[in-house]
């Protein structure tokens, strides 16, 4: 989930959240409410005071999904507290990209996606340079740059993502 897509299902400015992900400020326990309810927990679950399980399935009727324009996605993982790492899985019909061109990147410093396609063909637009990639191609990049995807092609096309934060060292 990105910082956008959080700010949105919480309430919370997009910057805001960016600061307490860095460590710049630390949450009032509402504005931690509102982040929790935006992820999907409990407040004891965000702070991770109801620890116990230690499998957690994601069921395929349960989970988080979004639409917007052409680009809709699945969120595969479940809303885990410190979860270092998000899979989802994407359709984009033709012509439709996942963001705007000069939207901002939404994941952490240090972050790094890969992308397998899994039907169609996908572009992908990192920092200006363009990439072309077709079915069973994959991609793994630094996804603190801007970026983005679009389908070009005639038909739908499907990948999934998987979003590591901050692994990137230097």
């Amino acid at each position: 989930m990105s910082l956008r897509d959080l700010s949105e299902r919480s309430g919370v400015s997009a910057q805001m959240l960016s600061q307490v992900e860095r460590g710049e400020t630390s949450p009032t326990l509402a504005v931690a409410a509102k982040i929790a309810a935006g992820l999907e927990l409990t407040l004891s679950q965000l702070l991770r005071l109801d620890e116990g399980e230690h499998v957690a399935v994601s069921r395929a009727g349960g989970r988080r999904r979004s639409t917007r324009g052409g680009h809709s996605f699945e969120e595969l993982t479940p809303p885990l507290p410190g979860q270092r790492a998000d899979v989802s899985v994407h359709s984009l019909e033709p012509g439709a990209t996942t963001g705007g061109r000069a939207d901002p990147p939404m994941h952490e410093p240090g972050s790094r996606e890969t992308a397998v396609v899994l039907a169609g063909t996908l572009a992908l637009v990192v920092d200006g340079t363009r990439y072309e990639l077709q079915e069973n191609d994959s991609v793994t990049f630094d996804a603190d740059l801007p970026h983005h995807f679009e389908n070009d092609g005639e038909g739908p096309t499907r990948f999934i993502a998987v979003i590591a934060a901050g692994l990137r060292r230097g």
